[in-house]
């Protein structure tokens, strides 16, 4: 009887536990649990309170009108490109002066067709050009020229990619069984050689059951096409100081890995997601020393979703709310771009008619007040960089 009450005690607390989950995450062993159906009451932080901010206003010419998209960051370098995919790639100096501008778009075995990542290596003077369609990654130096291919294996997908270390790429394989247009299925990351795209390790996440965030509408019944969406802020790997966060979703943890090639967990969600119709898939958005921002996206049409942020500090969750203090009232920052690199996790681009019209409406302050006060309405953006204080 003793026996049977002490099990009632310790289910009850079991419960109560996780009860209590509903605001704060428990924090064991160095990885916290989120309950992804919570509700979480809203904290407002500002920007630059916990992170380095750094404006490069982007020269512009008649060879360098350039679109909003920053490929990658180095010490010494800015790489963007266009979103029309017209092959340009633009390469800056950190100050934002133009040097070069690159195109080897075509269909020969030295040229890409598509950019769909470009990985910048400074200590090599090298941008490895992930063209993922082709199943290649062409290699070049800083002027352009043709350095090697790495040719990727025909049973992967390469999207998202980052420098790893001195001879490796760490890379999510995005393949879809389904042969659509959906990414961000596949549970495989891998470090591949730089030298020649061999796999050199393979990482596998367990999970129980393959997930996709990919919504499937049908858009005409006699023809059987569908429309396919998914929502933007997918990002299977996040630099996080000197490891990389592997979020595969379709599993209910997510590890860090860290470069002496070992994996712990670091963030574990609750409930499962085979348990969950529709699913709510948890994402990362940037991770800091304090803080690991995050996203909720249920699987719906137009992905309803939520923001939470975890306060290692507070050891609780929120809702939040971040402002950039650079501006006299309330200017939300944005937290979701591409992770860029370890010491730069995310960017912004402010468009420069925009900072025109907030300068000349005293919206602004600081450094950035400064630069907007240069601008003209047609010049390139200014590119915000979000940078781990040191």
């Amino acid at each position: 009887m003793k026996r049977i009450i002490s099990a009632q005690i310790i289910i009850l607390l079991i419960i109560a536990i996780c009860g209590g989950c509903k605001r704060f995450g428990i924090h064991k062993d160095n990885f916290i649990t989120v309950d992804v159906t919570a509700s979480y009451p809203q904290k407002k932080l500002v920007l630059q309170d916990f992170m380095d901010v750094e404006y490069i206003p982007l020269e512009t010419n008649n060879e360098f009108v350039c679109g909003n998209y920053v490929l990658a960051v180095g010490r010494n370098h800015v790489i963007m490109t266009n979103h029309d995919n017209d092959g340009n790639i633009y390469i800056f100096d950190r100050s934002g002066k133009a040097l070069r501008k690159i195109n080897r778009k075509g269909q020969g075995g030295e040229e890409y067709n598509i950019l769909s990542r470009v990985v910048l290596d400074e200590n090599n003077n090298e941008l490895f050009v992930n063209d993922m369609y082709a199943k290649k990654i062409l290699v070049y130096d800083l002027e352009g020229n043709f350095k090697r291919k790495l040719s990727t294996s025909e049973d992967f997908l390469f999207f998202d990619m980052y420098d790893f270390d001195q001879e490796h790429l760490i890379c999510h394989d995005s393949f879809n069984d389904n042969n659509s247009l959906a990414f961000h299925t596949g549970q495989s990351f891998m470090l591949i050689s730089k030298l020649d795209g061999s796999i050199s390790k393979e990482i596998q996440i367990p999970y129980e059951e393959k997930k996709s965030i990919v919504m499937r509408i049908p858009k005409d019944e006699k023809t059987g096409m569908y429309s396919v969406f998914m929502p933007s802020s997918v990002f299977p790997i996040v630099p996080y100081f000197d490891d990389y966060v592997l979020d595969e979703i379709s599993a209910d943890t997510i590890y860090s890995y860290s470069s002496n090639n070992t994996m712990k967990p670091l963030i574990v969600r609750t409930p499962p997601i085979c348990s969950m119709a529709p699913e709510r898939f948890l994402l990362l958005s940037l991770l800091t020393d304090r803080y690991y921002f995050m996203e909720i996206i249920e699987k719906k049409r137009l992905f309803p979703f939520s923001n939470i942020v975890y306060d290692r500090q507070e050891k609780a969750l929120f809702s939040y709310k971040v402002y950039n203090s650079d501006y006299t009232d309330e200017e939300e920052a944005f937290l979701k771009s591409v992770p860029l690199n370890r010491e730069i996790p995310s960017c912004q681009y402010l468009e420069a008619y925009k900072l025109v019209e907030d300068y000349e409406g005293g919206r602004l302050k600081g450094r950035l007040k400064e630069i907007a006060s240069k601008l003209g309405e047609e010049d390139n953006p200014v590119i915000m960089l979000i940078k781990h204080k040191k």
